[in-house]
């Protein structure tokens, strides 16, 4: 068998990132070949009007075409690519995906929350210290999702909240930097959604996912540029994510845009999603956190070679 047979393309097309591995199947585990991502904003209005954008289906596809050309030069393999939140709430997702699967060679299929939740568990704890009891996390765009479980037996609880960082930021800021209000009615609907949780996420160990957790980290300790390898499993204490929360609401946009650590492309939600993060820390009674880079593409990966 070739290298080339035992890899694999997972495209994760998310409300505010897409997200491309292609992954390579080893003796002692899959490893990464080629990890791209690439800030799309697809969900753009999605909350407000429940319609993909033109000008966002736009972007998007132009990153997928590129997503392709890159499988296609890295030799013959199975390509699987997940939408999630900003596809399944919208409008105009059916057309985004006949034109999708048209540049892949293969249709996105639409996630459910559910199987975002346990892709997003298994995938995030690749690579990660076994415990008995964790509570995964993945604030992404448009939503947020929720596992409890262990490393062996998998999920236990599983939950899709309605939030996310562009979400929040659509739906309440309209000043620059926030106003306290805008980020007080932040923190209102978080905790109102996390009011909504019918089962105990404070756990022994807590991992955060996706692109707003890593960016925190980077932004704190001051990874830029951006490498994997000085972020994933890697911790932040509850203090600083409050402390990262306080400093980044202080200052406008322009000035995020300047950060090295934050993608300029993210620095207008990334307030909102600090927030959410600090506040979801606060609820789970936790003293710190445990970071990873991987997520749903890793969890897409590693079912295809089971």
């Amino acid at each position: 068998m070739t290298s080339a047979s035992r890899r694999v393309a997972t495209i994760d097309i998310g409300t505010n990132s897409v997200l491309l591995l292609i992954a390579e199947s080893t003796p002692t585990g899959l490893v990464p070949v080629i990890e791209l991502a690439t800030i799309t904003r697809l969900g753009q209005g999605v909350d407000r009007a429940r319609r993909l954008a033109p000008e966002a289906v736009e972007r998007t596809l132009e990153c997928l075409a590129h997503y392709a050309r890159v499988i296609s030069s890295n030799g013959p393999m199975q390509t699987i690519a997940v939408g999630t939140s900003a596809m399944r709430d919208a409008q105009g997702g059916a057309e985004f995906r006949e034109r999708a699967a048209a540049i892949l060679g293969v249709a996105p299929r639409v996630a459910s929350g559910d199987e975002e939740a346990e892709l997003t568990f298994f995938g995030s704890l690749s690579g990660l210290p076994q415990t008995n009891e964790v509570l995964v996390f993945d604030v992404g765009g448009g939503s947020t999702e929720l596992i409890v479980g262990a490393h062996q037996s998998g999920p236990r609880h599983k939950i899709s909240l309605d939030i996310g960082s562009v979400r929040l930021t659509e739906r309440h800021v309209r000043s620059d930097p926030p106003l306290s209000s805008e980020l007080v009615r932040i923190r209102e609907d978080v905790r109102r959604s996390l009011d909504s949780v019918p089962f105990e996420i404070a756990t022994e160990q807590v991992v955060g996912v996706a692109g707003t957790v890593t960016t925190i980290f980077a932004y704190v300790r001051n990874v830029a540029p951006y490498d994997a390898s000085r972020v994933h499993g890697m911790s932040l204490c509850t203090d600083e994510v409050a402390a990262a929360a306080d400093r980044l609401a202080a200052l406008t946009t322009a000035e995020r845009k300047a950060i090295a650590a934050i993608d300029p492309k993210r620095a207008d939600v990334i307030v909102a999603g600090t927030v959410l993060v600090d506040e979801l820390l606060k609820r789970a009674k936790a003293h710190s956190m445990t970071v990873s880079d991987r997520g749903v593409r890793w969890g897409l990966a590693a079912r295809a070679f089971q």
